[in-house]
């Protein structure tokens, strides 16, 4: 908040002749200001009534109108479509699909909760070397402008690439399905940590670190006291939308690769015609996703700090 100091041309101000001499406009005002901050401090219980109701629509009601209007949309599909089914025929499916959704039967038929883990690993294995890997390159490229400027070409060539145009890399080298899936998460979702955790640290001010070398703090003070709390804020927002990445490139490599996951699960449903079960695999990636986003936001949030904190 900008505060403004006043003072007279001597240097000090009489405030005692300013208390004596008060124009009549500023008295008469006086009640009238006091009235107006009084009706602002203050509301009747049916504008706090409307204000609670406000509250519940936009926390509840909104949501739901939204999930209704997705079924209804879904109701009217599968009514001009004799193929396609309603939501109450998915969910009859949903319900036989996870009565026993860690059953296995042999290699290529097991339930949807080993399909489901078998996902998850890969996107932990893949995103967790991106983060090894992308996160102190992201603290080298900001600190070190002849890094950063060698680097940007190559991650403005790199970054736009389509993740499944890595798979074939990865299959040629490793030669290996749950492999390649690994390593094309890995270099789809390191660009987001490596450029948010670089522009995080080019944005740290000046002056942290001309205190930190007039202090003379070593290498380790600096990082820890000054590096990672800055850019903590920046980091995490690349890690939440390196995750996102993340579980979008397992479906599509999974799909193509084959052996266990959700993507193979879906592919080998439409194999089999059938879209109850394509559907079901469609909201369960879903639903997961939103999940790694919610948990995700709520690390970051806890690393967010507001200018006035």
């Amino acid at each position: 908040m900008n505060t403004a100091v006043l003072s007279a041309p001597g240097g000090s101000y009489d405030t005692s002749a300013a208390a004596k001499t008060v124009a009549p406009e500023a008295v008469a005002a006086a009640p009238h200001e006091s009235e107006n901050r009084t009706a602002i401090r203050t509301s009747s219980p049916a504008e706090r009534q409307r204000a609670r109701n406000r509250q519940i629509a936009l926390r509840w009601i909104a949501p739901l109108m939204g999930i209704g209007l997705l079924l209804l949309v879904w109701e009217l599909a599968a009514e001009h479509s004799a193929q396609f089914p309603s939501p109450l025929v998915t969910w009859q499916s949903a319900q036989k699909v996870f009565a026993h959704p860690f059953y296995d039967n042999g290699p290529n038929d097991v339930g949807i909760g080993w399909n489901l883990l078998a996902s998850l690993q890969r996107v932990a294995y893949g995103f967790g070397l991106a983060a090894l890997v992308g996160i102190p390159l992201g603290f080298a490229i900001g600190r070190v402008q002849f890094l950063n400027r060698m680097l940007s070409p190559l991650i403005s060539l790199l970054r736009p690439v389509s993740p499944l145009a890595w798979l074939p890399i990865g299959l040629y080298v490793f030669s290996n399905a749950p492999a390649a899936a690994i390593y094309t998460i890995f270099i789809c979702s390191i660009w987001p940590m490596m450029i948010n955790t670089a522009i995080g640290v080019q944005r740290i001010p000046a002056d942290y670190l001309n205190v930190a070398r007039v202090l003379d703090l070593s290498t380790w003070k600096v990082f820890t006291k000054i590096l990672l709390p800055s850019v903590m804020p920046y980091m995490m927002t690349g890690v939440r939308l390196s995750v996102g990445t993340a579980w979008l490139v397992i479906v599509a490599a999974e799909m193509l690769t084959g052996g266990t996951g959700i993507g193979f699960w879906l592919w080998n449903e439409w194999n089999n015609l059938n879209l109850a079960h394509i559907l079901i695999a469609i909201l369960v990636i879903g639903i997961t996703g939103m999940v790694l986003e919610g948990a995700l936001m709520l690390i970051a949030r806890r690393f967010s700090y507001d200018e006035a904190r």
